[in-house]
C-alpha cells in the first residue's frame, strides 16, 4: 500500500526533489514538502530512511512499467568472499538468495571482470565452447545468460550477479576441461583458479562462506531464535490452567527425599528445580524471554506462572509432553542421580554441553531397564 500511495503522490511534491537526485531524495520528497514530513524524516534511522527510498524507487520503476529489481539486504565491497588471493564481492538478497557479483565472479575465475551485457556474454561464450567440444556442461550456459539484477544494501544503480551455487559447477566443469586439454593456451590460468577456489568448497560450503562474508550467518541465528520465541512465547498472558501434576511433584519429593503429602506446600529451592528440568529444556530463549515477560511485584517476585506466557496452541503443550516424560523417567528412577543423567539425555538443556555416559554406565542402565 505504501508503494501505490507514494507512487500516485509523486507528482504533487515534484518541487521537494531538489533535495537531491539520488534515491533518498526522491523518496524524501514524496513523503511531504511540509515541515512535518521533514521533521518525520529527520526521526527516522538511517534503515527506515533507506527503506523510504527503495519504495519510491520501486514506485517510479513501476509508473515506469519497469520491472524492479531485487534488492540486497546483507554485503558489502568490503567485505568480499575470500578464498586465498581472490575476492569477490557477495550479497544476501532480500529473499535469501546469496549471489556473486558478475565482475567478481569473472575476475575470480580469471575471465576479465567485464560486466553488463557484454560480460554477461563472456561467461557463457566460454560455457557454450566447452559444450561445443563435447564437455557436460548441463544448464551452465542457460544460468550464465540469466544474471539477477539487484541493487546493493548501500544503494546505487542496480548490479549484475549470480547465485553463488553456480560457482562450484563452473570451478568443476572448467577444472575437467583442463585435464581434458579442451582449454586453449592463453584460458590455462581459469583451471589454475578454479582448483584455488574449489580448494576453498572443500571444508566448507560456498554457503556458509557468503553468509560469513557478508554478517548474515549472525542475523541467520538471531532470525531463527526469534523465530523459537514467537512461537513459544504468546502476546499477551493466559489464564490460570493447571499445567504441572501432582505426580511429578510427588515424583521430585522422593528424589529428593522430601516428606510429600496433600496441600504439603512446596521449598522455594523447588522454582529453581523445575526451572532447570522444564523451561531450560523446552528450546533455547524460552525461560529468559518468559521472565522479562512475567511482571513482578515490588519485592522482585512473579505475579503470574511461567508457563501463562506459553501459547496455547504450541508452547503449553510442548511443556505438558516434556512433564509427560519427565514424570516417567522420575518414577522409574531410584535416586536423583540416576534421574539426572537419564533427564540430561533424554531432555539436555540447550546451550549446554551434552553429557555422554561412558560404555559401561550405558551397558548398567539397559540392565537396569530390562530388569524393569
Amino acid at each position: 500500500m505504501l508503494v501505490l500511495h507514494l507512487s500516485a503522490n509523486a507528482d504533487r511534491y515534484t518541487a521537494m526533489s531538489k533535495i537531491g537526485s539520488s534515491e533518498h531524495g526522491r523518496a524524501l520528497a514524496a513523503i511531504g514538502a511540509s515541515k512535518g514530513g521533514k521533521a518525520r524524516v529527520a526521526s527516522m534511522t538511517a534503515q527506515q530512511r533507506s527503506n523510504l527510498a527503495r519504495q519510491a524507487a520501486v514506485a517510479r520503476w513501476m509508473k515506469e512499467g519497469k520491472e524492479p529489481p531485487v534488492f540486497a539486504e546483507y554485503g558489502s565491497p568490503d567485505r568480499p568472499l575470500r578464498i586465498g588471493p581472490i575476492e569477490i564481492p557477495c550479497y544476501v538478497l532480500m529473499d535469501g538468495r546469496r549471489v556473486l557479483s558478475q565482475r567478481g565472479l569473472q575476475g575470480g575465475i580469471g575471465l576479465s571482470e567485464a560486466g553488463g551485457p557484454r560480460g554477461a556474454r563472456r561467461l557463457t561464450v566460454l560455457m557454450a565452447s566447452l559444450a561445443e567440444k563435447a564437455l557436460n556442461t548441463a544448464d551452465l550456459i542457460a544460468r550464465s545468460a540469466s544474471p539477477i539484477r539487484f541493487i546493493p544494501p548501500h544503494g546505487g544503480n542496480p548490479a549484475d550477479g549470480y547465485e553463488a551455487t553456480i560457482l562450484p559447477d563452473i570451478c568443476a566443469v572448467i577444472i575437467e576441461a583442463g585435464r581434458r586439454g579442451l582449454l586453449q593456451k592463453q584460458q590455462a590460468r581459469l583451471a589454475e583458479q578454479c582448483a584455488l577456489l574449489q580448494h576453498g568448497f572443500a571444508t566448507v560450503g560456498i554457503i556458509a562462506l557468503v553468509d560469513e562474508a557478508t554478517g548474515y550467518q549472525d542475523f541467520r541465528a538471531r532470525d531463527a531464535l526469534a523465530k523459537i520465541i514467537e512461537r513459544f512465547v504468546a502476546k499477551e498472558l493466559q489464564p490460570y490452567v493447571r499445567t504441572f501434576p501432582a505426580e511429578f511433584y510427588k515424583q521430585i519429593f522422593r528424589l529428593y527425599g522430601w516428606d510429600y503429602y496433600e496441600n504439603c506446600g512446596k521449598p522455594s529451592v523447588l522454582g529453581h528445580i523445575t526451572n532447570n528440568l522444564v523451561y531450560k529444556r523446552l528450546a533455547p530463549g524460552v525461560l529468559e524471554e518468559l521472565r522479562r515477560k512475567i511482571p513482578r511485584d515490588d519485592k522482585g517476585r512473579l505475579k503470574k506462572k511461567l508457563f501463562q506466557g506459553l501459547t496455547p496452541n504450541y508452547g503449553h503443550p510442548k511443556v505438558r509432553e516434556l512433564l509427560a516424560g519427565e514424570t516417567m523417567l522420575a518414577k522409574y528412577s531410584p535416586d536423583l542421580e540416576t534421574f539426572m543423567e537419564r533427564v540430561d539425555l533424554e531432555y539436555p538443556q540447550y546451550g549446554q554441553t551434552m553429557k555422554l555416559p561412558f560404555p559401561e554406565k550405558l551397558e548398567a542402565l539397559a540392565d537396569e531397564a530390562t530388569r524393569e
